[in-house]
């Protein structure tokens, strides 16, 4: 997978945390990821297809997730609830739509299915395609986070 279709997750990422959460984030070196286990406390994943199938995860530490919901609602956040997991499926469809947006811009289209959030110690994340799982690790002053991009290049 090459960097123009990894560049605009970390770009719509570090906008849409600053934006609506008023948190800087600084994205790490990218790697292959080879475990399902969630590297996390919760998970935002998203389905995509179009110039290529596959799946977005981006799972938050829960410091990381606390901070950045408290931020966004104004109000102290002291445990993963459904709120903060409503939280992290917006902000993954958020991010997901942010980046679609620069890919279209690059002439590759892709559409989004709703966002579903899984929570708990040592989750597992399931990617439906084959592709390599692509990680960036991103922290804050709260903790991190990791977005996954799994693609898998669809014929043309």
């Amino acid at each position: 997978m090459d960097a123009t279709m990894i560049n605009p997750f970390i770009t719509a990422t570090k906008n849409v945390l600053e934006t609506m959460a008023f948190i800087s984030c600084k994205p790490g070196k990218p790697f292959v990821k080879k475990e399902d286990i969630a590297r996390g406390d919760v998970t935002g994943v998203i389905g995509i297809t179009g110039a290529a199938n596959g799946t977005i995860a981006i799972t938050f530490e829960e410091a990381c997730i606390l901070q950045i919901v408290s931020n966004m609602f104004g109000e102290k956040m002291t445990k993963i609830d459904h709120e903060v997991a409503d939280a992290v499926g917006e902000l993954t469809n958020m991010i997901s739509g942010q980046a679609r947006k620069e890919l279209e811009a690059l002439g590759k289209l892709f559409d989004a299915a709703i966002p579903s959030v899984v929570s708990g110690k040592g989750h597992t994340i399931t990617h439906y395609t084959d592709g390599p799982k692509i990680a960036i690790p991103f922290k804050t002053e709260d903790g991190g986070f990791l977005i996954e991009v799994c693609l898998e290049k669809t014929v043309d």
